[in-house]
């Protein structure tokens, strides 16, 4: 019987976000694709570090363990590498126990075609033009920050995955956002006082979101994963917000409206396993206390 992705939430992962590859990658920038090659053959039985999106891995293949809920969570390496190179990956997932055996190996093509073939929901990894690609294809997807300043502590067990989303061009498209951009803030408010009643348009997160939504509804006591949103917007622009998540019928379990207030230290409060916001102004600062992604966007735009 062939194995069915589409009722599993499937987590795409690059090789650069599970583990930290940061040498390796300063030998392939520097010196080439074949002294990265041969640099991780002559050293495949030492095992990678891990990165910034390993215990979000980790603890999402435990969902897994919990009654009820065996297989629901499929996590799949997609990377750049070949297969000859991909060994000391494979070697470290063993070495960490990560129950992971499925792989999609582009040597250097792009993987955007294969995501929406394995039923991607998340995608995440180093390579901006991969992200930005899985983005246009409808895949939820981000590129993990790599604070080489920070390292975040391993923890043996999660028992609660927190994860943030800011709100305009991440959950929501960037159309109220490109208002602000071009006109201000009181044309925002004016605009999103105006369509109150009017859900936002879904962005790169909304099925993301609504998938771990329907999750969540799956339990009653011990919910494995909490969910917050923190935003810039402020009243009178929360509203629409609330309406739009009452009308996709998602649950969120927190909310911060922050009118400009640093996102840094409520992410920080709120223990977040990874965060994901569309501008760097947000994500670089974010990710030295959390682990964070930036959603790039097709839509080019200032920082807000």
């Amino acid at each position: 019987m062939a194995y069915d992705l589409e009722k599993r939430l499937v987590i795409g992962v690059s090789s650069r976000a599970l583990f930290d590859l940061t040498k390796e990658n300063e030998i392939f920038e520097k010196e080439g694709v074949k002294a990265y090659c041969e640099y991780q053959r002559a050293h495949e039985n030492e095992i990678l570090l891990p990165g910034t999106g390993f215990n979000l891995i980790k603890a999402l293949l435990n969902i897994n363990k919990l009654k009820g809920q065996e297989g629901r969570v499929e996590v799949i390496i997609m990377s750049r590498n070949s297969a000859d190179t991909s060994l000391r990956v494979f070697n470290s997932i063993k070495h960490y126990g990560l129950d992971i055996t499925r792989a999609v190996l582009a040597s250097g093509g792009s993987l955007a075609p294969y995501l929406n073939a394995f039923h991607t929901d998340l995608f995440l990894s180093a390579y901006e033009d991969d992200v930005l690609l899985a983005i246009e294809s409808g895949v939820a997807a981000g590129i993990i920050c790599d604070d080489t300043n920070h390292r975040y502590s391993v923890d043996d067990e999660i028992k609660q995955i927190h994860i943030a989303f800011d709100g305009d061009a991440v959950l929501f498209t960037d159309e109220s956002e490109m208002i602000y951009q071009e006109k201000g803030l009181e044309a925002f408010e004016e605009n999103e006082r105006k369509n109150a009643d009017k859900p936002l348009p879904e962005g790169p997160f909304a099925k993301f979101l609504k998938t771990i939504s329907d999750l969540q509804q799956e339990f009653t006591d011990e919910v494995p994963i909490r969910t917050a949103l923190v935003t810039a917007r402020s009243a009178p622009a929360h509203e629409r917000v609330i309406r739009t998540l009452r009308a996709w019928n998602v649950r969120i379990d927190e909310a911060f409206f922050l009118g400009g207030v640093p996102k840094r230290d409520v992410l920080e409060a709120f223990g977040a396993h990874i965060f994901f916001d569309d501008q760097a102004v947000h994500t670089n600062p974010a990710s030295e206390v959390v682990p964070s992604a930036r959603v790039p966007y097709k839509t080019k735009k200032n920082n807000k």
